[in-house]
């Protein structure tokens, strides 16, 4: 079912292990023209293009964009006792790990009467996406909405797709997962348009403007993403789920094939990677996964994506060489399944999120582990991180020097200005010491 990809005689640079990665051929690029006509004509009519579009995208029309209190009330009344008290849970151990996420202010003399203030703040308004497609998310609800709680954001709304087997209205157990977080901004709708709607702000329903925009969807939310960004920040252009295993002849093959099956389970185009340095691993796995993949509940999704271009068994000449490999990938989800994990984590550079040893499956931090589950994919991960409390704070410097600190260093602004010809910059400092 998955193929296999060997490289135990090579010895690839960088640029080649690149393009030995298995990638799945999506192109966000090519949603870019969709995206761009729906958000235009959420900003050109507003209440009624998102009403049409998701008539016709969703196949229902809501009776009502904007979700009424009563309605986010009524869900968490309804939620089933044991998702009500795994969510809970679930936010207060997110809650928990991510206070650690906000840096502490600090005050830098750099002489006397002289001060840089680092403080952080937290942006103003944030809007958050929650997709309704495949499978329901209320876990992202928690993972969008706490970190920003965290950080201080004061303002927030979320967007979710209308549901036609809920008559137009928001899945229950997401809007159940709001109500207990306190969200009482929602509205239902969904791709491209919603995320043009939070980014301009429709005010026919009450719906201004965020500043930041987050939380995963189609590759038609994230064009439009990619649209918005500039008059919105975004998190990222999250694309299909990822998982790498490392692991070693140490490893247990039901374990590993249960982690890949796992994450093939959520999209056609998931990847699923297993890189090994032991052959014998790697036939164990390929048949695990089969055997599993036979009986799993969305079998046809789960072996569409393992037998999919994006995903492979990667036989390497040692850990060292998988750990590489791993770095060229910049996975979304790393597990590492070795005698002695922590070696290998010193080798690891790029990833979104890392999961040591065999008890810490993804699943883990899908749901309850503390850590957040919006993480980068498709290699970003070499660059961007994922989703936490940082990411609605911007440090902000403060400056403050007294007329002994400016004078000071007068001169020399004076002596760089000049070499700059900017000789205005200069005078501002000098008009401050110039009698009158």
């Amino acid at each position: 079912m998955m193929q296999t990809i060997d490289i135990r005689t090579l010895q690839p640079s960088r640029s080649e292990l690149a393009r030995l990665v298995p990638r799945a051929s999506t192109d966000v690029a090519a949603a870019t023209e969709s995206a761009a006509a729906l958000i235009d004509d959420v900003r050109a009519r507003g209440e009624l293009a998102l009403l049409e579009q998701a008539e016709k995208l969703d196949g229902v029309r809501p009776p009502h964009v904007r979700v009424h209190a009563s309605e986010i009330s009524e869900a968490v009344r309804h939620l089933v006792p044991q998702v009500r008290d795994a969510l809970e849970a679930a936010i207060e151990r997110v809650r928990t790990a991510t206070r650690a996420q906000v840096p502490a202010g600090s005050v830098t003399v750099i002489a006397p009467g002289a001060e840089v203030i680092q403080r952080w703040q937290p942006v103003g308004r944030v809007g958050f996406y929650v997709p309704g497609g495949k499978a329901v998310y209320p876990s992202s609800v928690v993972m969008n909405v706490v970190p920003a709680q965290v950080a201080g954001v004061r303002s927030v709304a979320l967007a979710s797709p209308p549901q036609k087997a809920f008559g137009g209205a928001i899945h229950p157990t997401i809007l159940g997962a709001a109500g207990l977080l306190g969200v009482d901004e929602i509205y239902a709708m969904g791709g491209a348009g919603a995320i043009g709607a939070l980014a301009y702000g429709v005010p026919s329903i009450g719906l201004d403007p965020v500043d930041i925009i987050t939380g995963p969807g189609n590759i038609y939310v994230a064009a439009a993403k990619r649209l918005v960004r500039g008059v919105a920040g975004i998190d990222s252009e999250a694309g299909p789920t990822e998982i790498l295993v490392i692991a070693d002849a140490s490893a247990d093959p039901v374990l590993v094939a249960a982690d890949l099956v796992s994450q093939a389970e959520h999209d056609e185009l998931a990847a699923a990677v297993l890189v090994t340095d032991s052959p014998e691993l790697a036939v164990a796995v390929a048949a695990e996964v089969e055997r599993m993949a036979a009986s799993a509940h969305h079998g046809d999704r789960v072996r569409t994506a393992l037998a999919g271009q994006q995903s492979a068994i990667v036989l390497v000449a040692d850990l060292a060489a998988a750990a590489a490999f791993s770095n060229a990938y910049g996975p979304e989800h790393l597990e590492i399944q070795t005698e002695v994990p922590g070696e290998i984590l010193d080798l690891i550079d790029n990833a979104g999120a890392i999961f040591l040893g065999a008890h810490s499956p993804v699943s883990l931090g899908d749901y309850l582990a503390g850590s957040n589950h919006v993480l980068p994919t498709g290699g970003q991960s070499r660059f961007s991180s994922g989703l936490g409390a940082y990411t609605f704070l911007r440090p902000q410097q403060v400056i403050q020097y007294d007329r002994p600190a400016l004078e000071a260093v007068s001169r020399a602004i004076v002596d760089l200005s000049t070499a700059e010809d900017l000789p205005a910059h200069g005078a501002a400092v000098t008009a401050r010491f110039t009698e009158t």
